[in-house]
């Protein structure tokens, strides 16, 4: 018998077709396979808790033996009325006061972020002290402040204090500052 070349192709292609067959047939179990539990989710990660932050090294013994805050106060005036400056030349202001004309206002800002909301600023001269609310400036600034009126008393004692007053804050460093003419000119500037 001989073969033409059109039933080889026929031969081929039915042995090719069960082979294909085969292959892709899949074996049906006899049973249904028993239902998979579904793992339980896992927990969130707990977040690491935040370390407490450092304390902060405060001078001791009395305010008026404390060393001097190193710097040099500069006023000038702008927009808002007026600003002195205290602090190391060439550096971000440790400490400052400010006369907002148009709020009729006395801002003192000390350099420093307070941690939590009932954070303290407390002035000391040496006719006295005085606590008031601190919170922080904001912006780009990281400064702790306190908005005074322009009659505050607290004022009228830094300026007669005795060579010195001191800014403790919350959290932060105290300073004790050298009270020069520039700190009694903003407020006065704010008064008139």
């Amino acid at each position: 018998m001989l073969l033409t070349i059109f039933d080889l192709m026929r031969i081929t292609f039915a042995f090719s077709a069960i082979l294909l067959a085969s292959g892709c047939s899949a074996v049906v179990p006899s049973q249904t396979p028993a239902p998979t539990e579904t793992p339980a989710p896992m927990p969130a990660p707990t977040p690491a808790p935040t370390p407490a932050p450092a304390p902060v090294s405060q001078p001791s013994g009395n305010w008026t033996d404390w060393p001097l805050a190193q710097g040099n106060w500069v006023y000038r005036k702008d927009e808002r009325g007026s600003i002195a400056l205290f602090g190391a030349p060439n550096a971000k202001a440790a400490f400052m006061i400010r006369c907002d004309q148009g709020r009729n206002q006395l801002f003192l800002s000390r350099e420093g972020v307070v941690a939590n909301s009932g954070a303290q600023m407390t002035l000391r001269a040496s006719s006295g002290l005085q606590s008031y609310p601190a919170r922080n400036s904001g912006g780009a600034l990281n400064y702790a402040a306190i908005a005074l009126p322009v009659t505050d008393y607290m004022m009228d004692r830094i300026a007669f204090s005795r060579g010195r007053f001191a800014v403790q804050t919350t959290g932060l460093a105290s300073l004790a500052i050298p009270i020069w003419p520039e700190f009694t000119r903003v407020v006065e500037d704010c008064r008139n």
